[in-house]
């Protein structure tokens, strides 16, 4: 027995040292303002302003990094762009970025202006990055002109047509999707267009055509033994951060299109071996179910460059760079990267520091579903309260360094928002958890829900009670 154990790793050994490992960036929500000015007001988006609201002079300046009230000015950007190219620039396989280049909220602007900042920062990209590709997806407050009639993404396909190939643009002027297909390593992205899943579309069926055009391209996928990338700007989901409340529709799927989606990954999720999307302005992850309640996909949420304060609050710039196995596309870790907005703009250098390795942070056997599981069901016990900590202090890219901020209902949010994706099944988990504790005579009164998160999240598990669920384990090969 233990020389069949000792040969098994060894096998396991050498399947590590065979595999190729490869790494790409995911950067994200840049929101390039053109107007930012550091003479601007920051109770107005910093923008140039006379500096005076009521005759009284606005006393803090807008930094030359940024500020969280406000969208990214281009020193951020420019600094976002060379923090990649210094750190991991040359030995990469390809970046993914995520949506909205454009800053949101900008009264007036044209399309053609859109098309402009677009254009500065796909020339940005592609000079950091003149080797390697990018794969960009559209984000909400990216120029989205005729979305009905597929008028206006052959402006922005013109601007990335350098990355795209002849077939990926036949479906991204239909409709701003494409995929992308490396045959030597087996290895598919998908780029969707999850403006198409809001409520911009009204009731159409399947807008652009997308919703067909993705089933089948993950048929094929699966037929030909390919494993899969989903990558969007919108998740699916509720946003963590959001007060017990399911976001505008601008900011998630319609509930017909996100059930939709969620039963397409259950369906392929032997071939989905990662999801990646932006947005939230948030660093989270999430979890899709079976519908034996066995883990069975991830996501991961990356953080925005910009820091502006959204109505689910503000963080610190971040950047990201994924470590995967090329053959498989199995994601090995990640190596997370911020910027001390406030330290850079005191010392008037943009400094960009790792915050963690994923793994090493969540002490992580393996990046997979089943592990997440583990991790966010360890919340729930005095274990995992570390867990929990590093968790929240990471969610708003080390803006906030502690959970105390995260009182009454937030913990609870958390945990529904990563695990419960489905609507209903949201509103359902935080309702259960409260009811719970009130049966168990915890709570009598809104105000007493301040006690411990991980009372909380633990009356949540026991109330939502699964099936035992096997763990899955596996080895991580290092470079």
């Amino acid at each position: 027995m233990l020389l069949l154990g000792l040969a098994f790793h060894f096998f396991l050994l050498l399947t590590c040292a065979a595999a190729k490992i490869g790494y790409f960036w995911h950067i994200t929500d840049i929101h390039y303002d053109v107007h930012y000015s550091t003479a601007g007001d920051t109770r107005k988006q910093c923008r140039r302003t006379d500096n005076k609201i009521g005759g009284l002079v606005n006393r803090r300046p807008a930094g030359r990094f940024g500020d969280y009230n406000c969208d990214s000015p281009w020193a951020l950007v420019e600094s976002a762009a060379k923090a990649m190219k210094s750190k991991h620039g040359d030995n990469i396989e390809f970046v993914l970025w995520t949506g909205d280049g454009v800053a949101g909220h900008t009264p007036g602007i044209s399309g053609e202006h859109q098309l402009e900042v677009l254009q500065n920062l796909t020339d940005l990209l592609r000079h950091t990055f003149s080797s390697q590709f990018v794969f960009p997806v559209l984000g909400h407050d990216d120029p989205n002109p005729g979305l009905h009639f597929g008028k206006g993404y052959k402006d922005v396909a013109t601007l990335w047509r350098y990355w795209l190939p002849t077939e990926a643009l036949q479906t991204f002027n239909k409709g701003g999707y494409y995929t992308i297909e490396q045959k030597v390593r087996k290895l598919r992205i998908v780029a969707l267009n999850t403006n198409l899943c809001s409520d911009i579309v009204g009731n159409e069926d399947d807008p652009a055509g997308q919703w067909a055009w993705l089933e089948d391209t993950l048929q094929k996928s699966q037929r030909n033994r390919e494993t899969v990338y989903l990558v969007g700007h919108m998740p699916p989901g509720v946003d963590e951060r959001q007060t017990g409340g399911i976001s505008p529709y601008h900011d998630v799927f319609q509930e017909r299109f996100n059930q939709r989606y969620l039963k397409l990954v259950r369906k392929y999720s032997d071939i989905i071996v990662g999801q990646f999307f932006g947005h939230l302005h948030s660093d989270s992850f999430r979890i899709v179910y079976s519908d034996k309640g066995q883990p069975v996909s991830w996501m991961f949420l990356a953080p925005a460059v910009s820091p502006k304060r959204t109505p689910s609050g503000a963080n610190n710039p971040g950047l990201r760079l994924y470590k995967f196995d090329t053959d498989t596309g199995q994601v090995l870790d990640y190596r997370q990267y911020y910027l001390d907005l406030t330290l850079a703009n005191q010392r008037d250098v943009a400094e960009w520091q790792i915050e963690y390795n994923l793994t090493d942070y969540y002490d992580l056997n393996e990046v997979s579903a089943q592990e997440l599981h583990n991790l966010v069901e360890s919340f729930a016990v005095p274990e995992g309260s570390k867990f929990f900590s590093r968790y929240y202090q990471a969610n708003s890219v080390k803006l906030h360094r502690n959970p105390s901020g995260c009182e009454n209902s937030c913990p609870l949010t958390h945990y529904c928002a990563i695990t419960r994706l489905d609507y209903p099944e949201f509103h359902s988990c935080l309702e259960t958890a409260a009811s719970a504790l009130s049966s168990a005579g915890v709570i009598t009164t809104p105000l007493q829900l301040s006690i411990h998160w991980s009372l909380l999240i633990l009356a949540l598990v026991k109330a939502l009670a699964q099936s035992v669920l096997t763990p899955s384990f596996g080895v991580l090969c290092n470079s």
